[in-house]
């Protein structure tokens, strides 16, 4: 098994990479989503968050409420600290479990958007960071998802610098530039990730 930790800044086009990677046979395990998956209703972690907060961070569907929990913990460095002790190991656990699924000749990418932020490269045989340039990523967070630029911004902040992230990576992709040049490089990656799996894990 190939353990391939996938990271980028907000912006950098990482899920696409991650969806790319996907569609060529790699078993992807996406933090973001199984960050979500272990606060869903009626699971422990859900009820870890409310014991911790109280219920004015559910909805009255009764599910978590990310704008009220996120209004709580942002910049409570104290809060923040106890949200991610109770979803950190929920989320290390079943990222585990799925790995241990894949089978002995997969390739697993973990998508990891705080890799360089929670120094988790340690944990891969190697490291792919999709990189942009933060005027790229600006262009894009206020033109696609609507952000304002202050907002756009912000978010970028709280990340990793570029040369944070540049400096955990074994394998760089450019994405500065239009989708259609995206795709090549994905695949010339998958076929490096191939040859160090031992194998030809893809069409």
């Amino acid at each position: 098994m190939l353990k391939v930790g996938l990271t980028g800044g907000i912006g950098a086009g990482k899920s696409e990479v991650s969806r790319l990677l996907a569609g060529y046979g790699a078993v992807v395990v996406d933090a973001d989503r199984i960050a979500r998956e272990v606060v869903e209703p009626g699971t422990p972690g859900l009820a870890a968050v409310v014991e911790a907060f109280g219920e004015s961070v559910l909805t009255e569907a009764g599910e978590l409420d990310r704008p009220a929990l996120g209004a709580v913990v942002f910049g409570d460095p104290q809060k923040l600290r106890t949200l991610n002790a109770i979803v950190h190991p929920l989320v290390g656990a079943r990222s585990a479990e799925l790995e241990g699924a894949a089978g002995p000749d997969a390739i697993v990418v973990h998508d990891v958007p705080l890799l360089a932020e929670n120094g988790l490269a340690p944990l891969y045989d190697l490291v792919v960071v999709v990189d942009a340039s933060p005027e790229t990523q600006l262009a894009r967070l206020t033109a696609r998802r609507g952000m304002t630029e202050e907002d756009a911004r912000a978010r970028m902040a709280a990340q990793a610098t570029r040369e944070q992230r540049l400096a955990v990576a074994t394998i760089v992709i450019d994405n500065d530039g239009p989708l259609e040049a995206l795709e090549p490089q994905v695949r010339t990656v998958w076929d490096e990730l191939t040859k160090r799996a031992g194998g030809d894990a893809g069409p």
